[in-house]
């Protein structure tokens, strides 16, 4: 079992790691990141939409901050890749099938998750104060020039007086070479409404890089 601080593992590069292709080198150079309010057109009627305020973490969308805890412990960079928090932009939307997070920051290392690290994070655990969850990896959506990750979070969180909360957070990441953008769908699952799902999340990032690339 390993014990990071988030922000570390934000900054810094993830294990076994590869590095881009020239091919996704040069897709980056198009990327505008101003371009991701274009994407607010594939939300659903209804949803009221905000500019996205927080770290530019999957990890911190899933409500886990500070030192989380994770097993194993170099799983936790899929959830906090390496970007500038300073350079982020993105927005929140909120309505009855869920919250909808898009964000993208530069990236600030040039490498990218490798085949093992992918493959040993099939299935893993992380945990924060009263917050713990269960990861597990799902199909991402073919981008040209782009290397996908997809998962699907399982996240309880203890409150005031033992009462547990519970929410579904469906997350994927697109690496564009000099960016990170991801996409988190968090859901409750005691919801009387139904939520937008998964699919809807793999489709907005595939529009959301289109938006981005221009």
């Amino acid at each position: 079992m390993g014990v990071l601080a988030l922000f570390l593992a934000a900054c810094g590069p993830s294990p076994d790691a590869v590095p881009p292709s020239s091919s996704a080198q040069a897709e980056a150079v198009q990327i505008n990141p101003a371009r991701i309010d274009r994407a607010r057109g594939e939300l659903p009627e209804g949803y009221e939409v905000v500019g996205y305020t927080g770290p530019p973490a999957p990890a911190m969308v899933w409500s886990f901050a500070g030192t989380v805890v994770s097993e194993p412990a170099q799983c936790l960079v899929l959830a906090a890749p390496a970007v500038d928090p300073a350079t982020k932009r993105g927005w929140s939307a909120s309505g009855p099938g869920g919250i909808v997070y898009a964000v993208v920051a530069r990236s600030s290392s040039p490498e990218l998750p490798g085949a093992a690290l992918v493959g040993d994070c099939a299935h893993w655990t992380l945990r924060s104060g009263h917050t713990a969850g269960t990861v597990t990896a799902q199909p991402g959506p073919a981008i040209e020039a782009a290397q996908t990750v997809a998962m699907s979070a399982a996240v309880t969180t203890v409150v005031e007086g033992g009462t547990q909360t519970r929410s579904r957070a469906d997350t994927f990441v697109a690496y564009l070479a000099g960016y990170v953008c991801f996409i988190v769908l968090v859901t409750d699952p005691g919801s009387p409404n139904p939520t937008l799902g998964p699919g809807f999340a793999a489709e907005l990032l595939v529009n959301v890089v289109s938006a981005l690339r221009g």
